[in-house]
């Protein structure tokens, strides 16, 4: 069964897919390669319910102020079969004059993380989606601790608590290749979001060191413990996370080959830059996390280099395929 993509995730992937095109695109492009729709069609949603969709979600970004705009057929404007859909960025871009500081790009991603959808108003959930919109990436370093933060990782709630009473933390965490967890004990100084991915950085205690762990690689429940640090150990802690990220990130770029007009090509183009020769190089900081997301993008991407990138691809894909084909023989499929 196809993930069901959130309202406002698929809001902000067509804001995103308008934005990302001077000619627009066609009714059918939107609802082929935007996540959200693709999604419903792979599922077998029917036509006509996708074009309603389509529809509803255009009119709410025209009421949230989006400017969504309609070209249709030169010689016959009414006639709307074949017209196409975009987002002037002239008219949706921040005046040139403003800029934002680090700090300030950092409360901005912030609000966009914070917000669960229970709490969020309509307002809020409005503004969300234009923060998004704007291009801002969570490229910014984010502060130690902030309150009321939903996050999916289960970790994110006791460490942003060890953060904020300066208390060394004990978990178990699981890299690649490894066939076993091992239990690490850390002094928590921020939670960071790189990618999308939010991540500990910290002193692992055992060897004196500033280290950082992906909160998705922590294995069951983080232990807090009674033992508490300097808190002046968090000054400036989001910055060197981020320049420590960014810096891993400068060494290791890969080489894709993307389908122009896919979800692929609009979520790696934002960070990437033309390759000499050919396709585009996009940096990335875990190999493992960076095959995880490529695969999941199917025949949109072909790694070109490095080598052990396009191996880790590969590896995904053929173990679906494989699951896919153990479904089949075990619900009787195929034969």
């Amino acid at each position: 069964m196809a993930a069901r993509i959130p309202a406002e995730e698929r809001l902000t992937n067509l804001v995103v897919a308008l934005m990302a095109t001077e000619i627009g695109l066609t009714k059918q492009q939107i609802l082929d390669n935007v996540s959200g729709y693709r999604q419903r069609a792979d599922a077998g949603a029917r036509s006509d319910a996708l074009e309603k969709m389509f529809e509803r979600d255009k009119d709410e970004l025209r009421t949230l102020g989006v400017p969504v705009e309609t070209i249709g057929d030169p010689a016959d404007p009414n006639d709307l079969r074949e017209a196409r859909y975009r987002i002037p960025q002239a008219e949706y871009d921040l005046p040139s004059d403003i800029e934002f500081t680090a700090a300030e790009l950092a409360v901005l991603q912030l609000a966009g993380s914070v917000w669960s959808a229970e709490s969020a108003s309509g307002d809020a959930k409005a503004g969300v989606r234009k923060i998004r919109a704007l291009g801002i990436d969570g490229d910014e370093p984010i502060i130690g601790f902030a309150p009321r933060i939903t996050a999916r990782d289960t970790a994110f709630p006791p460490l942003q608590e060890a953060i904020e009473k300066s208390r060394i933390v004990v978990f178990d965490y699981l890299k690649p290749g490894e066939d076993a967890p091992r239990r690490r004990s850390i002094r928590p100084l921020a939670l960071v979001d790189y990618e999308a991915r939010w991540h500990v950085f910290g002193v692992d205690v055992d060897i004196e060191a500033d280290r950082m762990f992906l909160l998705s690689r922590i294995v069951g429940d983080v232990k807090i413990t009674a033992k508490g640090f300097d808190p002046g150990l968090r000054e400036g802690a989001g910055e060197r996370a981020l320049a420590g990220l960014e810096r891993v990130a400068s060494q290791n770029s890969a080489l894709l080959e993307v389908t122009p007009g896919t979800e692929a090509s609009l979520r790696l183009g934002r960070r990437a830059t033309p390759a000499p020769t050919q396709g585009i190089l996009v940096p990335f900081v875990d190999l493992h996390i960076f095959a995880d997301e490529l695969a999941s993008y199917g025949p949109e991407v072909r790694v070109v280099e490095p080598a052990a990138l396009r191996e880790a691809v590969i590896s995904r894909l053929t173990a679906v395929v494989e699951s896919n084909r153990e479904t089949d023989i075990e619900t009787g499929e195929g034969r």
